[in-house]
């Protein structure tokens, strides 16, 4: 019966929550990438120069990362529905209005902002999920969450093609169209958001009263037994040495996977591919990726390992980068090993999360959750720089790959390092039975 009530539980929460979150965060994602479909047109009408325009995306991660572990703490204060709906409506009306800059100072000043905007929104939905989700399910759920990641990626290279064709049209530029359109989803989602979204399971009008009462109690007894060995306030869990050691193992795959999205347009456009085809050529890794997380992600749940799981994606997205770098020769075998690269990298995101949220609790949590994605992002502003830089002065794109291969194995390797730290789910039947006295 237990087992049953479980099931039944967890079907609902998964099916109510998850693809709703996933749909914020591909949002979320094409905002956030939208700037680098729109460079060319952009930096042509407004006169920046690649320093100019690569300097103004950085500044994105700037803004997010100091705002990062404030925002969270606010999540903890006022709940996740409201805190999520604000930060969405925040980032659209910033994403919107960088269809109106004209000058460098606007350009830098409307992505810092964006940062600022969009901070604690992805720790922040990983946190409102530890109310929702026990210690066993994490991984599954958080993977199928995750999969908004390719999902988005493969989405936005033929949607924003689409949309810059509208250059000239009502007296605008493609690139402003862009910035416009896109920033319409967004903004409709976060006012949903605000009638959508319950904070806590009292609140899900979806569940029955047993299910409510098995989910709480299963999760409230997590809580204390993470309470009885850590539970330290939000600045000792700022500073603690392992959630320090988290950060720099999430560095690694952030440098990798933001690398990745953000050059393979032109590492394709090297294969001697079609142009007109790129866009559906880069649709094939991140749609296999995306099968790739969910599969391995639930593999993780079922076996209750995490560290030899994440070290086994983090060498799979290795082992496919670095193979890639040497095969531009060969599109089909390119593909191939950018698809292993993709699928691994990304495999690795949802079990590297069951880490921090499994650690702490409450205030704490949030805090630390918050600062280990905001110093992990700072990889997604290196990442395009290194293979960027290496590019420019070798002419290719093989050292690049090979830099970002090995920032995606540091993650694994500093994983193997740590060691499980994850405490073991309660079970259910010991849940019910502290319930009732």
């Amino acid at each position: 019966m237990n087992s049953d009530l479980e099931t039944i539980t967890l079907s609902k929460v998964s099916t109510r929550l998850i693809p709703f979150l996933s749909v914020l965060y591909i949002a979320a994602f094409i905002d956030r990438v939208s700037v680098g479909f729109a460079a060319a047109q952009m930096t042509r009408d407004l006169g920046f120069s690649a320093y100019v325009f690569g300097l103004g995306a950085g500044i994105f991660f700037v803004g997010y990362c100091i705002f990062e572990v404030p925002s969270n703490l606010i999540l903890h204060k006022v709940g996740g529905r409201r805190w999520i709906a604000r930060i969405m409506i925040t980032w659209a009306l910033v994403a919107g209005a960088m269809a109106f800059m004209s000058s460098v100072s606007s350009f830098y000043w409307l992505r810092f902002l964006l940062g600022a905007a969009e901070a604690g929104f992805f720790p922040g939905i990983l946190y409102y999920l530890t109310h929702w989700v026990p210690i066993a399910s994490r991984a599954r759920l958080a993977g199928r969450f995750m999969t908004a990641i390719p999902i988005s990626t493969a989405l936005a290279g033929p949607l924003s093609s689409a949309i810059l064709r509208l250059d000239g049209t009502y007296g605008l530029s493609g690139w402003q169209w862009l910035f416009l359109i896109e920033t319409i989803p967004s903004l409709l989602l976060g006012f949903i958001t605000l009638s959508y979204l319950p904070d806590t399971p009292a609140d899900a009008k979806w569940l029955a009263e047993d299910e409510q009462q098995w989910l709480e109690n299963t999760l409230q007894r997590e809580r204390l037994n993470n309470d009885g060995a850590r539970r330290p306030g939000v600045l000792k869990a700022l500073l603690d040495p392992q959630v320090l050691i988290l950060s720099l193992c999430y560095f690694g795959v952030e440098l990798g996977l933001y690398g990745v999205i953000l050059w393979i347009p032109q590492i394709f456009a090297t294969m001697d591919l079609p142009p007109a085809s790129i866009g559906y050529v880069i649709a094939i890794p991140y749609t296999v990726a995306a099968v790739v997380m969910m599969w391995w992600s639930s593999h993780s749940d079922r076996n209750r390992e995490r560290v030899r799981h994440l070290a086994i994606a983090s060498l799979a997205g290795f082992c496919g980068l670095a193979t890639s770098a040497f095969l531009s020769h060969s599109p089909v075998t390119s593909v191939f090993a950018i698809t292993l690269g993709a699928a691994g990298t990304l495999a690795v995101l949802p079990i590297f999360w069951t880490l921090p949220t499994a650690r702490l609790q409450g205030a704490a949590a949030a805090g630390a959750i918050a600062l280990i994605n905001a110093l992990g992002n700072l990889g997604g502003f290196v990442g395009p720089l290194i293979i960027g830089w290496i590019k420019a002065s070798t002419g290719s794109f093989t050292w690049g790959l090979v830099a970002l291969a090995a920032g995606v194995l540091s993650t694994g390797v500093i994983a193997l390092l740590i060691g499980d730290c994850t405490p073991q789910p309660v079970h259910t039947a010991n849940v019910n039975s502290e319930a009732s006295t």
